[in-house]
């Protein structure tokens, strides 16, 4: 399953935490072209059929093909070449023993 660091966990929180926002709101992360290219938005609630991913308050919903390409992705944050604050994907360590 994706993992999210706190950072990526503190991203989401405050971008989804408008005030007035509905209390389903999270980030809605969806593929069109085979996990080619992801694309993420902000939306009221989950789509039929989405799972959905909760840590510390933050809210992730992804159809059943962007589930299964991420499932062994962990979602942080960090800075562009711009200086712009942006996720960022990596591979999570499948046995790793901790340092």
């Amino acid at each position: 399953m994706l993992m999210l660091t706190p950072t990526a966990i503190e991203a989401v929180r405050t971008i989804t935490s408008a005030e007035g926002a509905p209390a389903d709101v999270g980030l809605r992360i969806t593929t069109s072209d085979d996990a080619e290219t992801l694309q993420l938005a902000v939306v009221a609630g989950p789509a039929e059929g989405d799972q959905i991913l909760t840590a510390e308050g933050s809210r992730i919903f992804m159809d059943e093909q962007t589930a299964a390409f991420l499932d062994d992705k962990i979602l942080d944050t960090g800075l562009d070449a711009d200086g712009q604050g942006s996720f960022v994907l990596g591979q999570q360590d499948q046995g790793a023993t901790g340092s």
